[in-house]
């Protein structure tokens, strides 16, 4: 039974490399010929979909159990440093995550797509699948060397793709901030591999394992890490290249950085804090929650004062990410005070919503490229009334804006409410300081998930419905076929995970084994879980969603046969006001005010107010980060002083550069002796 399962491993593996290195070989069938758009966008992308949907089912199967994980040595790398793969039930449920997600995008992507939009759609084409398998191998990567080389790859050509209308200088901004910030990002984690070896200078992950660290190094490799893993998922401080890349990428990009790249974080935070450092002290898991908690909150809170839908977007992700971390500090907590039950609860919580926010996030982004496509707007104050022009990625749209907010019976519902059980178990907890401050986590989790359901309530009210802002709304347009069926995939995957929890779980289960030893209660049935005891709480999907199809059908039939024939039919009263026009609508702005007031504390707001003499009346709010102009500004001003100052060594004589040169060796020989 060992050597079934032992080759069901190697197979997979050898597969998912495959599989991998034909995402690479699309990518290139881009370039033979670059600038035809059929070929790239009808024939490339839809390829690339299938091999998505390949990793996931790869993914899959290693999440099976008696699933063993299994490692390869590839002919790649240095003379004396191969790179090292492996498979276990972490990566297979990024993997599961990376091809559900990637599948949905791509085929979205191949009606997408268009000429004479920046980058030629070959060159695109290549950017984008080394995008998805540079994200593949790093899940799959078993040593530093594999790991920081698919990871920088990863930040190239994801620079790439936000760059692709070039020529715009906001966007040359967004990307180069980006670049700097991933790249900051990098080398802590290169720091952190360095401490994580041990002085045993191998760099594969199964000596890191064996390495025996002191306290102190743990920590610094942990902190590491922390700041690492959280520069590229955009927590609080390390965000501000967020809300400025994502709205600069063309949307499907979008999608796939908010939905998978971020999580590539993630996983390689759970990589390294479960696995190679096997969790640590319980303030590793304080720190990781607080953290979390106030990026949640931030990010909740700035995304209500958007009035560009893919910066609110952006903003929302932040919050998701915090409240991903946010789980996942829980989870060290509790695995910190040994109760391993909790821990996994609050870590299946945390890969829940990772999972959910792929698949929801993803939905949203790619329905605002539609909505791009269709109006060429992405201001909030030019849109309204589109459900009538675009029924379906109205209604789709809808779907991932119910998940988002949190409501059930759909995927965001489920992950946020094992959070909330999570955080309402920790009482237990036999610290008396943790005990008093972590209840705190589960308001702020609560006031989060409030917040979000009133931004998409903004989101969803002012693009779709009402009337339109602008003349050239009414030539607007519904998606094509292609881009349909992309969304569609995705609703659908909110829709089955929210009313089929308990399928989504079992997939976690084998995570939560590996890396903590134990599994959550399994529900009665794949529609009902009950992850700590079905009497204290317990949530059934299908009969909530059966529940509310059913008030529905009655509500429809008592009406039918209680006023039909009766009813006077008259043009809608409109607050007493029988020529309502758009400008009378809520705005963007308008949504936003209560909440700028409630936090303005959070909010460095600049505004130009007319007087009550003014001829020409002009009004102006502008809304910024404290963090971009107390932290980074300054930061920016004193790297630039430094730079002057050095560049006070070039004076371009070569008798100069030898000099150089020759006190150099000078150090390096008093250094060695």
């Amino acid at each position: 039974m060992h050597g079934v399962s032992a080759l069901t491993a190697t197979t997979t593996l050898t597969a998912l490399l495959g599989l991998v290195a034909s995402w690479l070989l699309i990518g290139a069938l881009g370039l033979v010929q670059s600038n035809r758009i059929g070929w790239v966008a009808r024939t490339l992308f839809p390829l690339g979909a299938l091999v998505a949907l390949g990793v996931a089912g790869m993914g899959a199967v290693s999440l099976g159990t008696g699933f063993a994980a299994q490692t390869s040595v590839l002919a790649f790398g240095l003379p004396d440093m191969p790179f090292h793969v492996r498979l276990d039930a972490l990566s297979g449920f990024f993997l599961l995550l990376l091809g559900t997600a990637g599948a949905g995008i791509s085929i979205f992507a191949a009606g997408y797509f268009r000429h004479g939009e920046g980058t030629a759609p070959g060159l695109l084409c290549l950017q984008y699948h080394v995008f998805l398998a540079s994200m593949a191998l790093v899940v799959l990567a078993d040593d530093a060397y594999l790991f920081m080389v698919a990871w920088e790859t990863m930040a190239l050509s994801s620079y790439f793709l936000v760059t692709t209308q070039h020529r715009i200088p906001e966007i040359q901004r967004a990307g180069f901030l980006y670049l700097l910030m991933a790249h900051v990002g990098a080398l802590a984690l290169l720091l952190c591999f360095g401490v994580l070896h041990g002085g045993s200078w191998l760099m594969t992950f199964d000596s890191m394992r064996a390495a025996t660290l002191s306290p102190a190094w743990a920590a610094a490799a942990f902190l590491l890490a922390l700041f690492g893993f959280g520069a590229k998922a955009g927590l609080v401080p390390l965000h501000v290249w967020l809300p400025e890349a994502h709205p600069a990428a063309p949307s499907p990009v979008s999608a796939m950085m908010s939905g998978l790249m971020l999580k590539v974080a993630v996983y390689g935070m759970l990589r390294i804090s479960f696995d190679l450092l096997h969790a640590g002290p319980w303030w590793w898991g304080m720190l990781t929650l607080t953290v979390g908690l106030v990026t949640a909150l931030f990010g909740a809170v700035f995304a209500a004062v958007q009035t560009d839908m893919k910066r609110l977007l952006a903003y929302s992700s932040i919050e998701n990410i915090g409240l991903i971390f946010a789980a996942l500090g829980l989870a060290l907590l509790c695995y910190a005070f040994d109760m391993r039950l909790l821990a996994a609860l609050a870590l299946a919580a945390a890969l829940l919503h990772a999972l959910n926010h792929a698949l929801f996030k993803s939905l949203l982004f790619l329905a605002t490229g539609s909505v791009l496509h269709a109006t060429r707007e992405r201001s909030l104050g030019k849109l309204g009334g589109l459900i009538r022009r675009m029924p379906w990625v109205a209604t789709l749209a809808l779907v991932g804006t119910l998940s988002l907010a949190g409501l059930p019976p759909l995927n965001g519902f489920v992950s946020e409410w094992l959070l909330l059980q999570a955080f309402l178990s920790t009482p237990s907890i036999p610290h008396a300081f943790i005990n008093m401050i972590v209840p705190l986590g589960a308001a702020v989790v609560a006031l989060t998930a409030a917040l979000a359901g009133y931004v998409m309530v903004k989101f969803y009210g002012v693009i779709f419905l009402g009337q339109p802002r602008e003349p050239s709304l009414m030539q607007a347009h519904d998606a094509g076929w292609l881009e349909r069926v992309g969304l569609a995939w995705l609703a659908l995957g909110c829709i089955l995970i929210g009313v089929f929890p308990q399928a989504a779980l079992d997939a976690i289960a084998g995570v939560t084994q590996t890396l903590l030893g134990t599994v959550i209660q399994r529900g009665p049935a794949p529609w009902w879980i009950a992850p700590v005891a079905q009497a204290q709480a317990s949530y059934n999907g299908l009969w909530l969603l059966l529940g509310m199809a059913g008030v529905i059908a009655m509500m429809f039939v008592l009406v039918r046969r209680m006023y039909h024939g009766r009813v006077r039919r008259v043009p809608p009263w409109n607050c007493g006001y029988p020529e309502l026009t758009p400008r009378m609508q809520d705005t963007a702005e308008g949504f936003g005010q209560p909440i700028r007031h409630m936090f303005g504390p959070f909010f460095r707001i600049e505004r130009e107010l007319p007087a009550a003499d003014d001829q020409f009346p002009h009004y102006r709010i502008q809304i910024d980060d404290h963090f971009w102009h107390g932290l980074y500004l300054p930061l920016a001003r004193i790297v630039g002083w430094l730079a002057d100052a050095l560049s006070m060594l070039q004076r371009g004589r070569l008798a100069i550069y030898l000099m150089y040169s020759f006190l150099t060796l000078i150090v390096l020989l008093v250094f060695v002796l």
